[in-house]
């Protein structure tokens, strides 16, 4: 379509109009959204309420441009000198997942989706005839991922904790002996934060042949990483690859997934291309590699331990204080989610809660505080009184 065909916009608002637009006006604009969306105005509690706290550590790095052009081990001449700094964040993850660089490698991709996709993909070179089996509890990107992969999916029974069923697992492969089987267990289930026992899955799908374990640990797995009351999920308990996120927790300002897998698991092929080329996606950007770098080193690992901590220190107080409210509120050990009866519309609307059916759901990260606590806690208790903010 030519100039002289194109439709005839308004240049006035936010459609893109023939002339440029007077910066001073977008500006504003941009700075009305910032306001309209500020955190104080109107609470959120959890990601991404607390992001204010690091955009002005990590602003600058928006002015650069840093484009990887192929996998986070592969030299290159159009290296950006940025590599080091992504080998730095996956080693980091990686010590979080029980693995060493030698044992495990992978890349930092653009959302935890895109490295799903990766380590799904990953699996399925070595069992490329197998079922999935996911958890009826499992984040809907992954039965969507398989969808986007062409793998059959069988949905399993979850335990009345969330975590997936052993007992139908075994079941469910029996049903298809032989042909192997690649389990996806969840750290970190969309509503309770429930976490799979990764061992135990292992060992239940063994009647099915060869088996393959993928943890998606996108919600949980820098919280599981600090706490000693949850149970085997990661690399060091028997999974052959993982999927984790840097940018919930952490307060990044844009997405970040990061892909791990076991060395084992990715034997060079007849081509002999090594797994930096097997990425899901070419050319891509490194910048959320420098930005969780920023951030993991302003915090130092103690600094991610302590903050894990008062998280969960918070949302044991969360427990207390909704179950004097009457709440009702359930929380899996270790976890940073806690669900509670969903209440009045007004409380909802408020406090920008995530609500699934009659439950509502808050993380305890960023802005949830104990004073945060009290406070809903309060509108809680007036909406079952009756009274309306």
């Amino acid at each position: 379509m030519s100039l002289r065909t194109a439709p005839n916009l308004p240049d006035e608002g936010l459609p893109i109009g023939f002339q440029p637009s007077p910066p001073a006006a977008d500006t504003r604009e941009l700075h009305r959204l910032y306001r309209a969306l500020d955190r104080a105005e109107r609470p959120f509690l959890g990601f991404p309420g607390h992001l204010g706290q690091v955009v002005a550590e990590l602003a600058p790095l928006l002015s650069m441009f840093v484009d990887q052009p192929s996998g986070s081990y592969s030299p290159t001449v159009l290296d950006t000198g940025t590599g080091d700094y992504e080998k730095a964040v996956l080693t980091y993850f990686a010590a979080l997942a029980g693995a060493s660089p030698e044992e495990a490698h992978g890349y930092v991709a653009a959302s935890p989706r895109e490295a799903l996709l990766h380590g799904l993909v990953m699996a399925r070179r070595s069992l490329p005839e197998s079922s999935v089996y996911v958890s009826e509890q499992a984040h809907f990107d992954v039965v969507r991922a398989c969808e986007l992969l062409g793998m059959n999916t069988v949905l399993v029974n979850a335990l009345p904790d969330s975590t997936m069923d052993p007992d139908d697992l075994r079941l469910q492969t029996r049903m298809r002996r032989g042909a192997g089987a690649l389990v996806v267990a969840t750290c970190g289930t969309p509503l309770h934060g429930a976490i799979d026992n990764v061992a135990e899955l292992r060992a239940a799908a063994t009647m099915s042949g060869p088996v393959a374990v993928h943890v998606d640990a996108s919600a949980g797995g820098l919280a599981a990483a600090h706490s000693d009351q949850v149970p085997p999920w990661s690399l060091a308990h028997g999974a052959h690859s993982i999927t984790m996120s840097g940018h919930g927790l952490l307060g990044m300002p844009v997405p970040a997934g990061i892909s791990l897998v076991r060395r084992e698991q990715d034997p060079p092929t007849t081509l002999g291309i090594q797994i930096p080329d097997r990425l899901v996606v070419g050319s891509r950007s490194g910048l959320s590699a420098l930005l969780l770098w920023t951030r993991l080193r302003s915090l130092g690992r103690a600094g991610v331990a302590a903050m894990v901590a008062r998280c969960q220190d918070t949302a044991g107080y969360a427990i207390e204080q909704l179950e004097a409210a009457g709440a009702s509120p359930e929380r899996f050990p270790g976890s940073l989610a806690v669900t509670f009866d969903r209440p009045s519309n007004w409380v909802v609307d408020k406090w920008r809660l995530e609500c699934f059916g009659h439950l509502a759901r808050i993380s305890t990260t960023g802005p949830m505080t104990h004073t945060a606590v009290d406070e809903l806690c309060a509108d809680l208790s007036a909406a079952r009184l009756g009274a309306v903010a």
